[in-house]
């Protein structure tokens, strides 16, 4: 895929037109990141979702929260924890199919670049992997909840 100065223009106008909030693209001789509007007064582990999987077979979403309500308010968060969040909007579950095994539990041990969770947007199912490797300490969402951008979905302690 290739991707020239024009293309690269029409793309940045189209992100800013709309409400995404964070793009990814690959090609063979390249790798482009787009981000905006992420707040920049807590610390994020900003997850990297792996190109669409095959739809899983799992329950319609629930209708999106209106704007106003708020993510819930998460406790007093410890120094040494990352926070994953969420990297769009989307239903959160905790793993690929209805009765296989979680991604993680509570003090799982995790890699970088393993799969933590999927988050379900449009009927695509986006597996989200972790960018440091840690122990979860705190896994914060249900699983078939729907979740906003930037909401807290799990904290780590970074190995």
């Amino acid at each position: 895929m290739q991707l020239d100065h024009d293309q690269l223009r029409q793309l940045i106008t189209l992100l800013g037109e709309s409400d995404i909030q964070e793009l990814k693209l690959e090609g063979d001789d390249f790798r482009l990141e787009l981000r905006r509007n992420l707040p920049a007064s807590q610390p994020q582990v900003v997850m990297q979702a792996a190109p669409a999987q095959a739809m899983v077979a799992a329950p319609a979403a629930a209708p999106a929260a209106t704007p106003s309500a708020a993510p819930p308010a998460a406790a007093a968060v410890r120094g040494d924890l990352l926070e994953v969040t969420a990297p769009m909007v989307g239903t959160f579950y905790r793993a690929s199919a209805p009765g296989e095994p979680a991604f993680v539990e509570l003090g799982s041990r995790i890699s970088a670049g393993q799969p933590i969770c999927i988050l379900e947007a449009m009927k695509l199912m986006n597996e989200l992997e972790a960018e440091v490797s840690g122990e979860v300490v705190e896994i914060l969402v249900e699983n078939g909840t729907p979740v906003e951008f930037g909401q807290v979905l799990m904290r780590v302690r970074p190995a």
